[in-house]
């Protein structure tokens, strides 16, 4: 029988499982992040429930990614709050795409950045 490791390098070793684990990546970190925060305030899923005005199903859900729907920015911010973070929201360029088709910037960047 495979261990979980030896299941996972497995898995990994084949490109479209690859392609699909990273793709999900940034999400869980995300969710890793919102995990760390409410262990190190010492929160429970019904204490952050009750703070941002939900059920701690509703947190448990939200935590472990697998809800039919993904939380709003606005839900997000709220466990952000409650944890007495905040919720910072970037665009990051990923590696070796173009700026755009002329290979000039549109200056769109440099205007939603004073919003």
């Amino acid at each position: 029988m495979l261990t979980h490791k030896q299941l996972r390098a497995r898995a990994l070793g084949r490109a479209e499982v690859k392609a699909q684990f990273d793709e999900l990546g940034d999400e869980y970190a995300l969710l890793d992040e919102f995990l760390k925060a409410r262990s190190e305030q010492g929160l429970t899923q019904a204490q952050v429930a009750e703070k941002i005005g939900t059920t701690q199903s509703a947190v448990a859900r939200m935590e472990s990614g697998r809800g039919k729907h993904s939380p709003s920015l606005a839900t997000l911010s709220k466990y952000a709050e409650a944890l007495g973070c905040k919720l910072e929201v970037k665009l990051v360029r990923k590696r070796g795409k173009a700026r755009n088709l002329t290979g000039r910037s549109s200056g769109h960047a440099s205007r939603a950045a004073d919003l």
